[in-house]
């Protein structure tokens, strides 16, 4: 029988989530789909193998978006038409026409700590659901990690010494999705806001969009003072100046004190009406810091903030705050944040662990690799924080779905470092949390989903009181320790005997 092929056209404005697919998943699951395997049940896991820039943690974020996509999951006429013209099978295009998303998805809650080989999502659903969402949930849990993880370190979160940042990134993004999605997932990190206003119009009033005036505005009017006098009459009460257009200790300074004590004469009774703060954006920011503060308490200005921007990233606030004694009372993070610069690719992947047998059981699946480093964990897995008796993790057990591990009772575990000194050890959990937790059952939601604030709170909280302070050295980290239980770890040793001719 031939099928006439209607061209398609192509649609700069078109935008369907679900076509966020690599054309190999396309492929094998109309090659799958042909040979009988539609109502076939898998189990994929997604984790990581390192954790960004070296560090001792990373930051579990995305699900709430991930969460969304599948929930509203689904193709449309132009798919169909796009697909058939790429090859795809009829019987395959009329199974997509209703496709509609009926999997589970576990995963660590938004906002947990997260460790390298751990499982950050797990998902359970036909054949057809689990491969064709592989791209989408890569690139929505990659990136909102990575970007979050990089604002724990920014904001001071991760040193217990947080500052505030402001995210200014967007202009720098990659595209406006990262503007838009980076904006929310360094607020979950610890900033206090966004110059992103699309992002506030999409997340709310968590995701505040600030700022003030651009060099730009300064220029304009004939000479500086002019410009600060117009923004101090259109927003009395929010008066935030730059001091850097033409020379901060020329002019910016100078003026800005001219400013506040016009201020001051014209509105006596409303200490409201003053001179808030007032950012600088080039030079030796240390430096400039250290003179304007001592120039401003002099004046009696002690009220007036600084804030300092200019490609900023946590080591050159940090470096400021410790070695030179500047600490401003703000900062605005831009392309060292939302790209996050020094490690760029947060490298989440996304495996074929288990396929569901007919009674209900599964056959565990593994990728071996020539690495015995990169072999995965196989088996349809449940993931367990265990917390030492000051309430800090001491460590993640990775068991099958129906191992249980109880607080009191001893468990052998296996260190899943190959380099362990002495991998096998019993434990005795003082306190054990179960950190795969259902957001959709037979894809239905399994719970409302938690506010942003709920979530930065979460973060705050994991990283001040349950993680253990040598994991947070921004240099040589204590790695934290990730175990198997003793049924998984034999499975997962003969499994690779097996299938790679070697021992792990």
């Amino acid at each position: 029988m031939s099928v006439k092929v209607t061209p398609y056209i192509p649609n700069e404005d078109y935008d369907n989530p679900a076509m966020v697919v690599d054309f190999y998943e396309f492929a094998m699951a109309n090659s799958l789909f042909l040979h009988g395997y539609k109502d076939t049940i898998v189990v994929f896991d997604m984790f990581f193998r390192e954790n960004p820039d070296n560090l001792g943690y990373a930051i579990s974020c995305g699900q709430a978006k991930l969460t969304k996509f599948l929930l509203n999951y689904h193709f449309n006429e132009e798919d169909l038409i796009y697909l058939r013209g790429k090859g795809m099978s009829e019987e395959f295009l009329e199974c997509l026409r209703t496709y509609k998303w009926k999997g589970d998805m576990y995963a660590l809650k938004e906002g947990c700590v997260a460790y390298p080989q751990v499982p950050m999502v797990r998902i359970e659903c036909d054949m057809i659901g689990a491969i064709l969402i592989e791209t989408y949930l890569l690139q929505t849990m990659n990136f909102h990690s990575l970007i979050a993880t990089k604002a724990t370190r920014i904001s001071g979160l991760s040193s217990h010494k947080e500052r505030a940042v402001m995210e200014f990134g967007t202009r720098r993004a990659q595209g406006q999705s990262a503007g838009n999605d980076g904006a929310y997932a360094a607020v979950l990190g610890g900033c206090i806001g966004t110059a992103n206003c699309l992002a506030e119009m999409k997340y709310g009033p968590e995701v505040k969009a600030v700022g003030t005036i651009a060099h730009s505005f300064i220029e304009f009017y004939p000479d500086e003072l002019s410009a600060f006098r117009a923004y101090a009459e259109t927003y009395p009460n929010n008066v935030s100046l730059l001091l850097d257009t033409y020379s901060v200790f020329g002019s910016g300074l100078p003026n800005l004190i001219k400013l506040d004590d016009e201020l001051i004469k014209k509105y006596p009774n409303d200490p409201n009406k003053r001179v808030k703060s007032a950012r600088v954006d080039s030079g030796d920011l240390a430096r400039t810091y250290k003179r304007l503060r001592k120039a401003l308490d002099a004046a009696g200005k002690s009220y007036v903030k600084l804030i300092a921007s200019n490609s900023l990233d946590e080591r050159k606030i940090m470096n400021m705050e410790i070695y030179e004694g500047a600490k401003f009372d703000a900062y605005g993070v831009g392309e060292n944040l939302i790209t996050s610069a020094t490690d760029p690719v947060f490298g989440g992947v996304y495996k074929l662990v288990a396929v569901k047998n007919a009674d209900g059981s599964y056959t565990p699946k593994m990728k071996c690799s020539d690495s015995s480093v990169k072999a995965i964990i196989p088996g349809k897995l449940m993931a367990y924080r265990i917390f030492d008796e000051n309430g800090q993790g001491q460590c993640d057990l990775i068991t099958f779905d129906d191992e249980v591990v109880e607080e009191g009772k001893p468990v052998t575990v296996y260190d899943f470092d190959p380099t362990s000194f002495k991998r096998q050890r019993v434990i005795t959990p003082y306190k054990v949390e179960k950190l795969l937790v259902p957001y959709i059952i037979g894809g239905k939601l399994a719970g409302p989903l938690p506010s942003i604030t709920e979530k930065k709170n979460y973060i705050k909280d994991q990283l001040e009181n349950k993680v253990w302070e040598s994991e947070l050295r921004p240099e040589l980290p204590h790695v934290h320790y990730v175990d198997l239980s003793e049924r998984l770890y034999n499975v997962r040793t003969e499994l690779y005997e097996k299938l790679h001719g070697g021992k792990i």
